[in-house]
């Protein structure tokens, strides 16, 4: 374990485990559908990369960069700083994200792509932290419920470190205090 985490909560067999169940549900969905995944970058890449795998049905893969963090607080405001290429109307679109936490992203970005015209909008998190919610948004399918805590690992990340542990762990506060 890196010694800048405090306790590891959710080791890499309790994810797969859990992406293991979400997949199969998604699988049985949307078999014979051809949906859009958007991993919202960068927090998500791993995750989705992870899940994507477990996918049997045909999708294609339109990443989108999106945020309203500076570093450990929300700014209240979604940038997208990177959008999706493709035409989304009468498409699923099914949104993966490592964590919901205010909520603001993933409502902007869904909505978005309700105005675009897809045919549905799913939101798939690894991580859900109701807690913090400030607007009335929750993901359709996540893998964890998260902590009121600063989380690590497994795509998340404090100032770009530590997305690649394999594993999600709480960060000590020493570290970003």
């Amino acid at each position: 374990m890196n010694s800048d985490i405090e306790k590891v909560l959710f080791d890499q067999d309790q994810l797969n485990k859990r992406m293991d169940e979400m997949a199969a549900r998604l699988n049985k969905k949307y078999e014979g559908q051809e949906p859009i995944v958007i991993p919202v970058l960068n927090g998500a890449m791993i995750f989705a990369s992870d899940m994507i795998k477990r996918l049997t049905f045909e999708l294609t893969i339109e990443p989108i960069r999106a945020s309203s963090y500076e570093g450990t607080s929300s700014t209240g405001k979604v940038k997208i700083t990177q959008d999706v290429k493709s035409d989304v109307k009468n498409r699923p679109v099914i949104f993966m994200e490592d964590i919901i936490d205010t909520g603001r992203t993933l409502k902007a970005l869904s909505d978005l792509m309700k105005e675009r015209g897809a045919k549905s909008v799913e939101v798939i998190s690894m991580l859900d932290k109701p807690e913090t919610r400030v607007v009335d948004f929750y993901p359709d399918d996540y893998g964890f419920k998260a902590p009121n805590e600063f989380l690590v690992g497994y795509g998340l990340d404090y100032n770009g470190l530590y997305r690649n542990l394999p594993y999600v762990g709480i960060l000590k506060q020493r570290v970003y205090a």
